[in-house]
């Protein structure tokens, strides 16, 4: 039976993870995974796909308290405000509020970006619903993910990416915030619904990847691949090759790593 090898959470979208041993679950996914974004003096969201280095800000979270670090930077431990100034963001077309996380925040990243920047963490009365076509109700939120807010990937599948590869690439290229062990390459990909522990979890959408993928996370140095491995055998709908698969959980609980993955139905 498949199982949880690894959990991760992304303090600041599009920079490096966090690995867990357990990890909660509330209405937005994991606890305070994808919970932060940078943004730019027009507003705008900064990630990888435009600030590669983006990759090599190292966020360790200790309760609610954010802690950052970079090469060349002072370490900057960031105390999360919950109320305060609220910016809209852009996410996809969602507009969405984020609370300014203050100056001294906001000069780390603009020292480290060289480009005026502030620190948001995602607003906790603000919901942001799953774009209905994949959600099963109302109820079903994301915060500052792409789309939404479980990506599955598994072992297997990255085995399988990387033996096409002429240099291995490393899990958390792709972000996903479970990985799951002992199935088969892309086994996720005939998944409907599995039962993790007492959590639900319905598999709504392959995971169509942009250039993000192309980013060496440790450095923050990017090439062609896997990009262009993928686009010779994992396009099957839409202009981008797939890989993981997005999901939803419909109810609070608790997951952790060693965890069995029930498969309770599959793709015909």
């Amino acid at each position: 039976m498949p199982y949880i090898s690894s959990l991760h959470i992304y303090p600041i979208k599009s920079c490096a993870g966090q690995e867990l041993q357990k990890a909660s679950l509330d209405s937005r996914g994991i606890y305070l995974d994808r919970s932060w974004v940078i943004i730019n003096k027009m507003g705008k969201i900064i990630t990888q796909r435009e600030v590669p280095a983006l990759s090599t800000v190292q966020p360790i979270l200790n309760d609610s308290d954010l802690s950052i670090s970079a090469p060349n930077m002072e370490a900057l431990s960031v105390s999360c405000q919950i109320t305060g100034t609220t910016h809209e963001v852009d996410i996809w077309g969602d507009i969405c509020q984020g609370i300014d996380q203050g100056n001294e925040a906001a000069d780390w990243f603009s020292t480290f970006l060289g480009n005026s920047s502030r620190l948001l963490f995602f607003n906790p009365n603000f919901v942001r619903s799953v774009d209905p076509c994949y959600a099963s109700g109302s109820e079903d939120q994301v915060g500052f993910a792409d789309s939404f807010p479980i990506l599955i990937i598994s072992e297997g599948s990255l085995a399988d990416l990387n033996a096409r590869l002429a240099k291995s690439v490393q899990m958390n290229r792709f972000r996903p915030n479970i990985v799951v062990a002992d199935c088969p390459p892309y086994a996720e990909d005939k998944w409907k619904k599995i039962q993790i522990g007492d959590v639900d979890l319905d598999i709504v959408k392959p995971c169509g990847r942009c250039s993000t993928i192309l980013v060496e996370q440790e450095t923050g140095l990017s090439d062609k691949e896997p990009l262009r491995t993928l686009a010779k055998y994992r396009i099957f709908e839409g202009p981008s090759p797939t890989f993981g698969q997005n999901a939803l959980h419909h109810d609070p609980g608790c997951l952790q790593r060693g965890m069995a993955v029930k498969i309770l139905d599959i793709h015909e």
